[in-house]
């Protein structure tokens, strides 16, 4: 009797559901796969409907050809689609979605409501679909072309729900990808609202004026036009001028056949156009689109489509550094002319706010150059350091006595200390039961060795461990600044910097937004002037694309500070390496700085002994 077979086919919700964990990762993955639907509906105007960043209600309009009764039901049907016909199609995509799985994942895990009409037809059609089981069919009457109601995601998959994240994240995906679908088709009218507001309102239109809309009217003078045509392939798009380059990324946008994707080798290629332009670790911005053969590009070998195989991808890695090159080489020596422009100096935006104050000059009207003035070196015999007998050599001065020429070979108490701490900095010094070496670490006895201390790494952890208790009680110590710090941002960075405007308050940063301009006003006291370029900009990186709650953002920020305050960190006498060791052990992490870098080290005495 032959055994029982332990294979089986899977039942068609089980394989649906599958199907959706690839293509639906969360919400801001419906708002990708219907948008592009909608696109390939030969849509004109696109309306993206957000309700708690996903959670109850994406919704997608749109006014393409829209679908008959029959294929309104079939599109929620697994490889159900209108864009393959044969598998020679497969190799010369030129539409967004073509695996027909998109629409079937969804409504694997969702409440999808359908009303589609075509625009010959007098009526539409309504589905209504609850894990891939349609269960209401109608005629209704609605607008030519699709609206799809996507409503309580991932409601019979519980643990994936539990995966998403916070509001703010959540919808900070949904607007990336808005963001890269409307910047891939500028001749589409697109509209997204969230929780009732408007977010965007982006008319048809060329390029540039696409790029201007999404990311701020800043932009408008910074970008440099890319164009070069090849038999391999046509580039066409806009870098950022150099002086533009941020420390973190930021707007980078590549594009193919209008389909956003990524891809270190040619971004690899954009850098090093920028070789001697951009200060090392910063990172240009760019929205480059290649036109290529779609026989000789594999769109399908990730779930998403975000990562694209290209058959001759060295040829166009040498073309496109070349393109960016010349690009930036005609940008540096043809610069744009505004023959409009008064020549009177251009002051600071910050210094035209302020009323102009007459310098004051102070003069002593009884100040006598040749008068000798003793009051001060009475008591010491010494002025600015110098002996008696030495300052009264010169036009007019009486003769010395003996004893102001013997406090010329007398030493101060304050010399021998500032000689000390020179010792500190530059060797070895005996500090109670611990060893200063070169102002940097401090090596102390211990039951089973030597204790090494790297002093820099120290108090980053002390003032770490201080600013943390001080955020707990109350806002950490700011600076008001002389003049505001104004960067201009797209509307993604302002409202992260809106929408976390209280925890960065209590931690030490004041600013207001106005348009599309952040003005800050006061910073933390650890930060230097010089800095909060860098910092501004590492902020919100981390408040966009760090994915991270707000107590992981307080305490990277705090890091950031702490490590600021460190910088500059030399023991120069025994007090205070005594304190430093004192204030370290009384934190509750000591061995680890914020950073995760070792703070002690023991060596012990076999160590020592094996060196012998």
């Amino acid at each position: 009797m032959a055994s029982q077979g332990i294979i089986q086919l899977l039942p068609d919700h089980i394989a649906n559901q599958i199907a959706a964990g690839e293509v639906i990762q969360r919400p801001s993955s419906v708002v990708k796969e219907l948008v592009e639907n909608a696109i390939d509906a030969g849509s004109n105007s696109i309306t993206v409907v957000i309700k708690d960043a996903g959670r109850t209600l994406i919704q997608i309009i749109d006014d393409g050809k829209g679908m008959n009764e029959q294929d309104a039901i079939l599109c929620f049907e697994r490889h159900a689609t209108s864009k393959i016909a044969s598998a020679d199609d497969l190799f010369k995509l030129t539409t967004k979605g073509f695996r027909g799985e998109a629409l079937a994942s969804i409504a694997a895990i969702a409440h999808v409501t359908l009303k589609t009409k075509e625009h010959h037809s007098e009526t539409g059609t309504l589905i209504e679909v609850e894990g891939n089981k349609i269960k209401n069919k109608e005629t209704t009457v609605c607008s030519n072309g699709s609206s799809f109601e996507v409503k309580n995601i991932f409601y019979n998959v519980p643990a994936r729900r539990n995966f998403l994240k916070s509001d703010n994240v959540e919808f900070g995906h949904i607007r990336e990808e808005f963001e890269r679908i409307a910047l891939a088709h500028p001749d589409i009218k697109f509209t997204l609202h969230h929780n009732g507001k408007e977010e965007y309102n982006l008319l048809n239109g060329p390029l540039r004026k696409r790029i201007v809309e999404v990311f701020g009217r800043s932009n408008n003078d910074q970008l440099v036009p890319v164009e070069e045509e090849t038999e391999i392939v046509k580039i066409k798009g806009y870098v950022g001028k150099p002086e533009t380059a941020r420390k973190t990324r930021g707007e980078q946008f590549l594009f193919v056949n209008q389909r956003f994707f990524k891809d270190s080798y040619f971004h690899h290629a954009i850098s090093k156009a920028f070789d001697g332009l951009i200060p090392d670790r910063s990172f240009p911005s760019y929205f480059i689109f290649f036109e290529i053969d779609p026989s000789k590009i594999d769109v399908n070998i990730h779930p998403t489509k975000t990562e694209i195989k290209f058959e001759e991808d060295r040829f166009i890695y040498s073309i496109l550094l070349s393109s960016i090159k010349q690009a930036l080489g005609k940008y540096n020596v043809f610069p744009t002319l505004d023959f409009e422009l008064e020549t009177s100096f251009d002051v600071p935006a910050e210094v035209r706010k302020t009323n102009p104050i007459e310098p004051q000059i102070k003069v002593n009207p009884l100040f006598n150059p040749f008068q000798n003035n003793t009051s001060s070196s009475t008591n010491s015999g010494k002025s600015n350091g110098m002996s008696k007998g030495i300052m009264s050599q010169g036009f007019g001065q009486t003769k010395n006595s003996e004893a102001d020429w013997e406090n010329f070979y007398s030493i101060k108490e304050e010399e021998i200390t500032e000689t000390k701490e020179l010792e500190f900095e530059n060797g070895f010094e005996q500090t109670g039961n611990s060893i200063l070496v070169r102002g940097k670490y401090l090596i102390s006895n211990c039951k089973s060795g030597l204790m090494v201390i790297d002093a820099k790494r120290a108090k980053e952890r002390i003032i770490y461990q201080n600013l943390i208790s001080e955020f707990i009680h109350k806002p950490i110590a700011s600076q008001q600044l002389l003049f505001p710090f104004d960067k201009p941002f797209n509307k993604s960075e302002l409202m992260a910097w809106q929408e976390s405007q209280t925890l960065l308050n209590q931690l030490g940063f004041n600013y207001s937004i106005e348009e599309q301009t952040l003005s800050i006003e006061g910073i933390p006291t650890l930060i230097p002037a010089e800095e909060i370029n860098a910092i501004t900009e590492e902020i919100t990186q981390t408040l966009v694309h760090g994915n991270l709650q707000k107590s992981e953002l307080a305490h990277g920020i705090i890091a950031k500070l702490a490590k600021n305050g460190s910088m500059n960190t030399t023991i120069r006498n025994e007090h205070e390496a005594t304190t430093v060791i004192n204030d370290l052990f009384q934190c509750e992490e000591h061995t680890y700085a914020p950073s995760g870098k070792l703070i002690v080290s023991t060596i012990t005495m076999d160590e020592i002994s094996n060196k012998f």
